[in-house]
């Protein structure tokens, strides 16, 4: 996945979070909602303006928008988890790593 697509990907869902649509977050930073739609299916990159627009208009920081490592293919993810654990020594560490994932899976 490109850049372009992970971080239109992550303002889908900051846009979605806060409750808002396709026209009313483009109304809100100036943008037609066309080109709103493109950046969020990583078809157009965003300009430095609308990326501070986007930024007051959701009411974020920049760290969080960028955060976007959570966003990449489930099996890249699992193969992720699995090489870290495999190189963590620390035992509690692990324990600690075994109990949060059964929670999380716990029906």
């Amino acid at each position: 996945m490109t850049i372009k697509e992970l971080l239109g990907r992550k303002i889908k869902n900051l846009r979605i979070k806060n409750g808002l649509t396709q026209s009313q977050l483009s109304d809100m930073i100036g943008i037609s909602q066309r080109s709103l739609s493109g950046i969020e299916i990583g078809k157009n990159f965003l300009t430095a303006e609308t990326l501070e627009k986007i930024l007051v208009s959701l009411n974020i920081e920049i760290d969080e928008l960028f955060c976007l490592k959570h966003l990449n293919d489930c099996s890249v993810l699992k193969k992720e988890l699995i090489e870290k654990i495999s190189k963590e020594q620390n035992e509690q560490k692990i324990r600690n790593i075994y109990k949060v994932v059964e929670v999380l899976l716990s029906d």
